[in-house]
């Protein structure tokens, strides 16, 4: 007897498994919250997934399974490397809708910090990041729309403004997060732009 094929995908349920974080964060996150948002039984998820943290680790196991092809969906809608650079700093911003939403966000950060597991994968997940920044801005530098630079540091400054401006915007709270994000992207790489 063969088994029964599966009616929602593991992609479907890491997607609903994001969305139950932003809501009440992983801490109090369930398996019936998930299932409920995708219906399915927790004791399906158990079986696919073994355990909540097997659920969570397998979310941050794609996350770092998807970061190249993120940078290449956000180069192939760009009209420039640049404006790819732009678009890809400012990706997380565009899935997080208030500072609560942030702040559920960020209890998974604090288990990425305090889990050697997930630390490994919040590290190789920042590695990728980094390396597909660097790939833009050597682009950028290549096509002349960038002068030439430390690309690496570039990147790695481009990481940290990204990630901290999403805090500054939760705190502050004015205007919409993607354009916080995108403008304090920018504010770093204007200096290196050549003009057009």
């Amino acid at each position: 007897m063969s088994p029964r094929p599966r009616t929602v995908s593991d992609d479907a349920i890491l997607a609903a498994t994001a969305r139950m974080i932003g809501r009440v964060g992983p801490v109090r996150l369930t398996l019936a919250d998930v299932g409920s948002e995708v219906g399915l039984s927790p004791a399906t998820l158990l079986q696919r997934f073994g355990s909540k943290r097997g659920l969570l680790r397998a979310l941050a196991e794609q996350s770092v399974d998807s970061v190249e092809r993120n940078f290449r969906d956000r180069r192939a809608a760009a009209a420039s490397a640049l404006e790819a650079v732009v678009a890809a700093a400012s990706d997380m911003a565009e899935h997080v809708r208030t500072p609560e939403e942030l702040a559920h966000h960020l209890a998974f950060f604090q288990i990425d910090l305090s889990d050697p597991e997930f630390q490994r994968l919040a590290l190789e997940h920042s590695r990728r990041v980094r390396a597909g920044y660097r790939a833009l801005l050597d682009e950028a530098v290549q096509a002349g729309e960038l002068r030439a630079c430390d690309t690496a540091a570039l990147a790695s400054a481009l990481q940290g403004v990204a990630a901290g401006s999403l805090l500054n915007w939760a705190i502050h709270r004015d205007g919409t997060v993607v354009d916080w994000v995108r403008r304090d992207v920018e504010t770093v790489i204007t200096p290196y732009a050549r003009e057009q």
